[in-house]
Parts: structure tokens; C-alpha cells; sequence
């Protein structure tokens, strides 16, 4: 009776709605909803095209000054026309998620590396879930996944990934797609191999993948088995080539609409600060967990260096960065020496 009564109440606009009460709550849009209605209206679809030929020949080789003032232009102008296109974001794993990507990029001219300072993914609706599954994870208290009585947790973890068929035929399938040598070589598909390792992390369910992931080792026996979780050798490491240098990864990476949207997921939720409990600017090793996961899958795939303990860094090195070369000792530092991370 109370429900029909509110029911009443609220369709009549007698009680109003959570978008009246909180006009500020508005739910972030998606990029791909947003061309949508762009593409509805002529002129803002022809102002969409032209950023798309500015990005395109941004790709090419740095836009001249005129060529970039003409493109900028057009972004203005989009952002008076449709400013939810420029305001849109996307979600980490979904069906369109290239897609949405694909549009996110194609509406932002920004120089530089400012551009990876702002994630494009929507994490609204993550943050508190992440942070209770690290609280879980991660203390004393709750974790299954704490040292206990010498135990391999990350045997365990892969045990328990295992006994959820989910998990353990998508991690099945990223070993195999990791190990399996091209036709009449011994190097690995690293394309089909990063791709299998996107699909394990995101359509597993955090608990498991994470729990495989972010195991605690003191011992060489369980950080050789966490290290090689993700099958290094093809993943991350170019067995027949030395070392790339970080910053040309880094250029690889952000000529890609996924690895440079995982990079600046990563860049935007793993900032350090001495500030916070977390050691995190937006204090929420949640959601920076979330981001580094991410990056597994990209040329940007990072790893353990030790076995018993917890840090991580990119296969790659500063040699022959030129003056450029602090730019690119504070891309490693972001993985070896990040209180947030």
C-alpha cells in the first residue's frame, strides 16, 4: 500500500524526482550516446567529422599553427553546439567501449601531456566497491589473502580462480593465447595475448582476478608464480630485443585509443600526494589499483621485479632520452617509487 501510495505521489510530481531534489547528481553521459544526438543535428555532425580529420592528421605528424588554431576552432564551436559531447566518458570493459573511445579522443585537441591528466572512464560508480573490495583484500582483518602459516597465496589464489569456471577458463585462455608461438617462429601473438589478458581482467569478477593479481609474497617460490601470472615473456618483454626506451612506449601507447586511455586512467588516479592517508591525490587506492590493473594488456603492461615484495615496474629504460631524460625518470618513478601505487 505504501508503495502504490509513493508510486502515486511521484508520478503526479507531488514527490520529485532525485534529478530535481540534486540537479547536481545529473548521471555522467556516455561518449557514444552523445554522438548519438550529435549525429541528429547537421551541424554539430559536421563540426564532429572535422575534429575527426584534425585527429587524423594530428596522428600523422604535429598539427601546423594554423591547422591547429582551425581545429581548436571547431572545438569550440562543438563545445557551445553539444557540450555533453565534450563532457562525456566512457566505462572500462563494456561492448563499446572502443567505440566510446574512439569518440572521447576525436573531441579533444589538447596539447601535450596535459591531455592525459583526465581519465576517460566514469568511475562514479566504482569507487566505493573498489574501495571496500581493497579493504577486504588488503587488512588483516578480512583478507583471505594475508600470509598465513607459510602458505602460497598466490597458489591459492589461482586455486580459487579455478574453482570459479568463469575465472578459470578465461585465465586458461589468456595462457594460451601467451604461449602459443606464431606459425614457423618461436615468438608469441603479443597482439592476441594482450587481448586475452583484457578480456581475463575485465569480465572476471574483481575478488578473483585481483586476488590472482595482487598476491602478498615473502618467498621466491610464490613471487616467481606471481610474476609470471601474467605471462611475461610475451606480455611485457621482448625477448629477442633490448629494453624500449620508456618515453617511445610511451608516444606508441597514446597513438592507441585503449592503451592511451588506460595510461591516463592510470596518470589521473595514481597520482601521489604526502597529503592523504592513502599516499593517493584523490585518496583512493581503490580506484588506482583499478587503473593499474588496466594497463595490463598494452604495450604498457607493467610487472613485479621482486619476489618478495610488492614492487612493480615497465619493461623499458631512460637510455638515449636526451633532455628529455627527467621527463622519462618520472614516468618509471610513477611505477617503482609511487606512495600511491
Amino acid at each position: 500500500i505504501y508503495c502504490s501510495i509513493f508510486q502515486l505521489l511521484f508520478f503526479s510530481g507531488v514527490i520529485l524526482s532525485t534529478s530535481q531534489i540534486f540537479p547536481f547528481l545529473a548521471p555522467v553521459t556516455d561518449c557514444v550516446e552523445a554522438h548519438r544526438v550529435c549525429s541528429t543535428d547537421p551541424q554539430c555532425e559536421a563540426l564532429y567529422r572535422g575534429l575527426e580529420l584534425c585527429a587524423v592528421d594530428a596522428s600523422v605528424a604535429p598539427l601546423g599553427e594554423q591547422e591547429a588554431s582551425e581545429c581548436l576552432e571547431r572545438q569550440d564551436a562543438l563545445l557551445a553546439k553539444h557540450p555533453s559531447l565534450l563532457a562525456c566518458k566512457c566505462q572500462r570493459g563494456f561492448r563499446k567501449e572502443e567505440r566510446c573511445l574512439r569518440i572521447y579522443w576525436r573531441v579533444r585537441l589538447l596539447p601535450g601531456r596535459e591531455e592525459l591528466e583526465i581519465s576517460p572512464y566514469d568511475d562514479s560508480m566504482i569507487d566505493s566497491r573498489m574501495a571496500s573490495l581493497v579493504s577486504v583484500m588488503f587488512t588483516p582483518a578480512g583478507s583471505s589473502f594475508m600470509q598465513l602459516d607459510g602458505e602460497n597465496q598466490c597458489l591459492k589464489a589461482a586455486q580459487d580462480c579455478g574453482l570459479y569456471e568463469k575465472c578459470g577458463a578465461l585465465r586458461s585462455d589468456y595462457v594460451f593465447s601467451c604461449t602459443k608461438p606464431i606459425p614457423n617462429t618461436s615468438r608469441c601473438n603479443q597482439y592476441k595475448c594482450h587481448r586475452a589478458l583484457r578480456r581475463f581482467l575485465e569480465r572476471v569478477p574483481e575478488e578473483y582476478s585481483l586476488g590472482v593479481l595482487f598476491c602478498p609474497c615473502t618467498n621466491t617460490l610464490c613471487g616467481e608464480r606471481r610474476r609470471k601470472t601474467i605471462v611475461p615473456s610475451c606480455s611485457y618483454q621482448d625477448a629477442e630485443s633490448l629494453q624500449p626506451n620508456c618515453l617511445h612506449q610511451q608516444s606508441f601507447c597514446r597513438r592507441d585509443d585503449l592503451c592511451r586511455s588506460r595510461l591516463a586512467d592510470f596518470l589521473s588516479n595514481c597520482q601521489p600526494s604526502h597529503l592523504t592517508a592513502s599516499g593517493c591525490l584523490k585518496d583512493s587506492t581503490g580506484l588506482c589499483l583499478r587503473a593499474y590493473a588496466g594497463l595490463i594488456g598494452t604495450i604498457m603492461t607493467p610487472n613485479y621485479i621482486s619476489n618478495n615484495s610488492a614492487d612493480v615496474s615497465l619493461w623499458c629504460n631512460c637510455e638515449g632520452s636526451g633532455n628529455q631524460w627527467q621527463e622519462c625518470l618520472r614516468l618509471q618513478r610513477l611505477f617503482t617509487h609511487n606512495s600511491c601505487l
